[in-house]
């Protein structure tokens, strides 16, 4: 098995992403926010994926040991540095969670659950009964635990197929149709810095995090078929997740406010 499989295996999963009538529900300023307030777990949790491959692929306790393959330890390393200390429009340093919040505060979207969510976070010291505790749809509970569940208990390879064939592989054209959407929908709110988001994530993921993550992928499993068949199976579970995470924005967004 080699990535050409796995694309092949994942391949109905993905068009299902690609084509999904979400793109075409965000119409109005407040169908972007409920898009905005429910994604951003999903740019939130991502990091963890990608922390957690830093730990177990590279030395981050002291005293520091060379750990692994360097050439593991670069790619994730080089992510690592854009993923959590990129630029932001306006020239200063950010992870690109930090600038999705500030994207989100700028169009007027709600910031208060996503933020209740981490503090929840810290106070209980225990990501899954801040998940189950939360007020979040089904599917977005869901959604997290798998992500969190595959970092608790998955294998190298498994943490990266996640990483790669759930989140960076789609990023480009997921976001591509999004981005599309805003500019259409919205030519009089000021998305500058959401544009910025997307358009920079199409940027990095497209032409250097996405191949580097595929590469991550076949370092990690060489010529041994249990791992591949693994990295597969995990990858058709991040993206029935993902398709199960559009499937609640969906809800969400047509969902009708109730009267007072």
């Amino acid at each position: 098995m080699n990535i050409q499989t796995v694309n092949a295996s994942i391949q109905p999963q993905k068009d299902i992403l690609l084509n999904h009538p979400l793109y075409k529900k965000v119409q109005n300023l407040d169908d972007l926010h409920r898009f905005l307030e429910s994604h951003v777990y999903a740019v939130w949790d991502f990091m963890s994926l990608l922390k957690a491959l830093q730990f177990k692929l590279t030395s981050t306790t002291t005293p520091w040991l060379p750990v692994g393959n360097p050439e593991i330890r670069y790619l994730i390393n080089e992510i690592v540095l854009a993923e959590e200390t990129d630029l932001n429009l306006d020239g200063g340093r950010q992870s690109h969670f930090e600038m999705y919040i500030d994207a989100m505060k700028n169009c007027g979207a709600n910031t208060f659950s996503i933020e209740e969510f981490l503090r929840n976070v810290i106070s209980t010291q225990n990501i899954f009964v801040s998940i189950k505790q939360s007020d979040l749809h089904s599917n977005i509970k869901e959604f997290l635990d798998f992500t969190f569940r595959v970092i608790d208990e998955g294998k190298p390879h498994e943490i990266a197929a996640a990483f790669t064939f759930g989140r960076e592989d789609l990023i480009p054209l997921m976001f591509t149709e999004i981005l599309l959407a805003f500019q259409k929908n919205f030519p009089d709110v000021d998305l500058s810095k959401l544009i910025y988001y997307f358009e920079r994530h199409i940027e990095l993921d497209a032409d250097e995090h996405g191949p580097m993550a595929m590469k991550m992928i076949e370092e990690l499993c060489g010529d041994d078929e249990n791992r591949w068949d693994e990295v597969k199976n995990i990858s058709i579970q991040a993206l029935e997740k993902r398709i199960g995470l559009w499937n609640a924005i969906e809800e969400l967004i047509e969902m009708k406010p109730e009267l007072a």
